[in-house]
Parts: C-alpha cells; structure tokens; sequence
C-alpha cells in the first residue's frame, strides 16, 4: 500500500510542478518548541495562526520580508497564514503560503520575521509551528496530515532529521502520517 501512495503523489507531484512556478522551501526549522519560545528569557508564549487578510497583506512592508508576499497574496489558489502571539495580531512571527490539493496540502513559502532569523533572533520555534499548522490543515481537510513541499537541495538532509520529512525524488519532499502527528503533537497540545 505505501509504495502504491508513492507512486501516486509522485505522479501528482510531477504534473504540478510542471503547471506552477517553483519556489523553494529555504528555512532552518531549529529547535522544535512548545508554540514559541524567547531565546533570551526561555519563556513560551502560545501563538495563533490567523488567515492573512488583504488589508493586514498590504501592511506588510517589503524590507521586513525576503519573500513578496503581496505577490504571493495575488495568486487565489494560495492563502497566507501569520503566526503571532496569542492576544497580539499586529506583530507577526511569520508567515506560511499554503494551497490545499485534491490529497495533501503543500506548502509554497515559509518564514520567519526578520527578527526571527540569525543569531540575534528573538523567538525560537516560528518555522515548526508553522509546518505543523500545515499538518494540522492536511489533517482537517481529509488529507491525512499529508503536507508535500519543494525544499532546497542543501536542506533536504535538515528536513529529514528535523521534520521528519521524507524526500521523495528531486527536491520533492513529503511529511507524512506519522511525521504530521509528531509535529501536531508537539504545537498544538490543546
């Protein structure tokens, strides 16, 4: 049964790379954390994960962000999530472009804050959290926790140790059931 499942999301893989443009899943994941975590105090704080609207989008500004979300925002088979703390929408800890398929999610583009990157970061956890809101998705809509993403070929081995993502063929990388039960585990405990 698993390499019947392989054959068919790899069939599927293939004609959806070819109709899309590729992008790049290129973040460290780092530590796996309960929600977020501040690197400097150790504190948790609970997050939200709220659908990008287009007013909240253009707030966005371009020098805060590598990726042109508001670009991303314009294409309708994709919606954009941002994780914040609970009680604090205005100051996003990152974003995620998610399109829901026939039978699994995948996941466009992913990351953190500005101020959540590098060694200077301040909240450790905003990569997981959102991947293992795209499993919570996958899970939701049938798909059996099934999220499929495009990593670059550098972190594939990263993906593997840290997500529990299994590469596929090429840059095609899959998490499947019961790697998209860990990480649900591990993010959303309530």
């Amino acid at each position: 049964m698993g390499n019947i499942l392989k054959i068919i999301v790899g069939n599927f893989l293939n004609l959806v790379s070819k109709m899309r443009k590729k992008s790049y899943i290129d973040i460290e994941i780092g530590k796996l954390t309960n929600s977020i975590e501040n690197v400097f105090s150790g504190d948790s704080f609970d997050t939200e994960i709220i659908r990008m609207s287009k007013g909240s989008i253009k707030k966005l500004s371009k020098k805060d962000w590598l990726f042109d979300w508001q670009q991303e925002f314009k294409d309708p088979t994709r919606i954009i999530y941002k994780l914040v703390i609970e009680g604090n929408e205005n100051v996003i800890q990152g974003l995620v472009s998610l399109s829901f398929e026939s039978d699994h999610v995948f996941m466009h583009l992913i990351e953190s804050a500005k101020f959540n990157k590098g060694r200077n970061k301040v909240y450790e956890g905003v990569p997981g959290n959102l991947v293992a809101f795209a499993c919570k998705c996958s899970i939701e809509k049938g798909h059996e926790g099934y999220v499929t993403f495009d990593a670059k070929t550098a972190l594939i081995k990263h993906y593997q140790e840290t997500l529990f993502a299994t590469h596929f063929k090429g840059t095609k990388m899959i998490i499947d059931t019961l790697a998209a039960e860990r990480l649900i585990k591990q993010y959303f405990k309530k």
